[in-house]
Parts: C-alpha cells; sequence; structure tokens
C-alpha cells in the first residue's frame, strides 16, 4: 500500500486481528454455512492485510497483483455459489462477492500502477495505489460507507446487551462465537476496506 505508512500499519494490524478472529471462529463453527463465512471473512481479512503492508517493507510486484486478483475471483465464485440445502444467507454471499470483487479491483489496479507510467524507485505519488477507475471507486466507496453505518447501527444493541449480560450467548458461549464480536469484526473489515479504496 502507499501512502503514510502510519496508516498502512493501522490497517495491517486491523485486519489481521479480523482475521485471526475469524479463523478462531471458523474452527469452533460445525460444517455448514456459518464456517464457510468464517473462512471466507478470514481470507479477506488476512488478504487486506497483507495488501495493506506499506510498499516501502514489501511491495508485491509484480507476482503479488496477479495472485491476488486470481485468489479473489476465486473467492467471489464461491460466494455466489448456491449453498446445499438452501442454507445459506444470501446477504452475507452478496457482501462477501462485493468485498473480493473489491479486492480483485485493487489487485488490478496495482497491476496498473505496475505496469503504467514511470516511478521512481518504484514508488507512485503519495497516497496513491495504482490509480483506477474513479466512478467505479467512488461506487465501491458509498457501498462500504453505507455497509460501515449499517454495521455500527447494527452493533449498537448488541453491545447494549452484552453489558447487561444478555450478549453471552446459549450457556456463556465462548468468546469466538460473541455475535457482537462478529458484527464488530465485519464493520472493522468495512472500515479497512473503504480506507484501502481511498488510498486508490
Amino acid at each position: 500500500m502507499h501512502g503514510p505508512p502510519l496508516i498502512g500499519w493501522l490497517l495491517v494490524a486491523l485486519c489481521a486481528a479480523t482475521g485471526g478472529y475469524c479463523l478462531l471462529q471458523m474452527r469452533g463453527e460445525p460444517p455448514g454455512p456459518g464456517r464457510r463465512i468464517a473462512g471466507a471473512e478470514a481470507l479477506m481479512g488476512w488478504g487486506m492485510a497483507v495488501m495493506a503492508v506499506p510498499s516501502t517493507v514489501l511491495d508485491p510486484r509484480p507476482w503479488g497483483p496477479p495472485a491476488f486478483a486470481a485468489v479473489f475471483a476465486v473467492a467471489a465464485v464461491r460466494a455466489l455459489r448456491p449453498v446445499p440445502h438452501g442454507a445459506g444467507l444470501p446477504g452475507h454471499r452478496l457482501h462477501h462477492t462485493v468485498g473480493a470483487l473489491a479486492m480483485v479491483y485493487m489487485a488490478l489496479a496495482m497491476m496498473a500502477g505496475t505496469t503504467g507510467g514511470h516511478h521512481h524507485t518504484g514508488e507512485m505519488a503519495p497516497g496513491r495505489m495504482a490509480g483506477g477507475v474513479p466512478l467505479l471507486t467512488g461506487v465501491l466507496l458509498v457501498y462500504f460507507a453505507v455497509y460501515v453505518v449499517r454495521s455500527g447501527l447494527r452493533l449498537v444493541p448488541m453491545t447494549d446487551g452484552a453489558v447487561d449480560g444478555a450478549g453471552a450467548g446459549p450457556s456463556g458461549a465462548g468468546w469466538s462465537r460473541r455475535p457482537e464480536l462478529r458484527h464488530a469484526c465485519r464493520l472493522s473489515m468495512g472500515i479497512g476496506m473503504f480506507a484501502m479504496l481511498l488510498a486508490l
């Protein structure tokens, strides 16, 4: 990621922590849609963490962007694939598809930055990842801004319930199964995606 290194490292920490939590959540889920959703979110979190590493430390070009594009193109197709027995959650699958396609878009923008223009010592202008299509970037920014606001509003009553002791789940479910933490992770990834799109 190009831009202020501090912002990049904050995004790395946020996305890596979110991806790690999703991995723990996936381990605690029985086989089924819940585990697939947690796995997709873990992949998204770790992918965003790697992409957010400041370019002064890790510049993945030229091999990184094609690999990112391929991995998340497959993730987008998998998210759209019908779930057996009709047990899927269409809203989550659609959001994961949009998120995966946004990662493909950012990877393609990085590839464009590799092949186009002249960069001194492999660097681009501060605050820019590689460019991108302004209209498409704007649409994605609006989508993730709305998603972040909605996720935040959905999180408020859950955290209030947790304070009253109602958010622990059945029989005091472990912290990796708490619904408010799941929503907090999704909120964090939405914020991270919004910030990375701003860097295009």
